[in-house]
């Protein structure tokens, strides 16, 4: 276990280890608890990648709180594992329009992120987005497709399916707000509009 960084003795720093600090035994300073380095403390609560918050797209949204290089993994899509079965059911029962917050992981797993979900069910879509869903093992991860600067809202395609034919109604039934430069008003896959990622946005001195 770590000892204490107070190096109030001139060999060899404090005798003492974290544990004997958190027993409260007596430190050599005099005092009963010393020193916890700075170092310490970053190392015991490193910083957030994101937060919660209101988004211009939809509700609550996620975003950065500092620079997330391309290829990180930000947050696991967490929630109940279901059937699609139990997936239609909730669905019809609770008639709340788009599938938004269930997540289909294969054939025969959806997750429920309304149960047990965590913030990254609070992701918005975007037509242009700066994360995508990786599905590694049956577990799916939201990682950045890009460089995302510290205040951007995190977003990825849902690219929604559907057995129903293709219509306008069906598509503005699944609305997109994204606002993004290729937005293809639907949270629907169009297979003639291809996913995309808008670069950072511009600077303005």
């Amino acid at each position: 276990m770590p000892g204490c960084f107070c190096q109030v003795l001139s060999a060899g720093g404090c005798p003492l280890s974290l544990q004997d600090l958190l027993q409260r035994r007596r430190h050599p300073s005099g005092r009963i608890w010393g020193i916890l380095s700075s170092e310490m403390a970053r190392r015991r609560s490193p910083k957030r990648l994101y937060s919660v918050r209101h988004s211009p797209i939809h509700g609550r949204g996620v975003f950065a709180l500092r620079r997330i290089p391309k290829g990180t993994r930000v947050i696991e899509y967490r929630g109940e594992r279901i059937s699609q079965e139990e997936a239609d059911r909730r669905h019809e029962e609770t008639n709340q329009g788009p599938f938004t917050l269930l997540f289909e992981v294969d054939d025969s797993t959806i997750i429920d992120a309304g149960v047990r979900g965590n913030s990254a069910r609070y992701i918005n879509h975007s037509c242009s987005p700066n994360c995508e869903a990786v599905n590694d093992g049956g577990r799916i991860f939201i990682e950045a497709r890009r460089d995302i600067r510290p205040g951007e809202e995190l977003t990825y395609d849902y690219r929604l399916e559907t057995e129903e034919p293709m219509t306008p109604r069906l598509q503005a039934m699944f609305g997109c707000n994204c606002g993004s430069r290729r937005c293809r008003r639907t949270l629907l896959i169009v297979e003639s509009v291809a996913p995309a990622s808008d670069g950072p946005p511009a600077e303005h001195g």
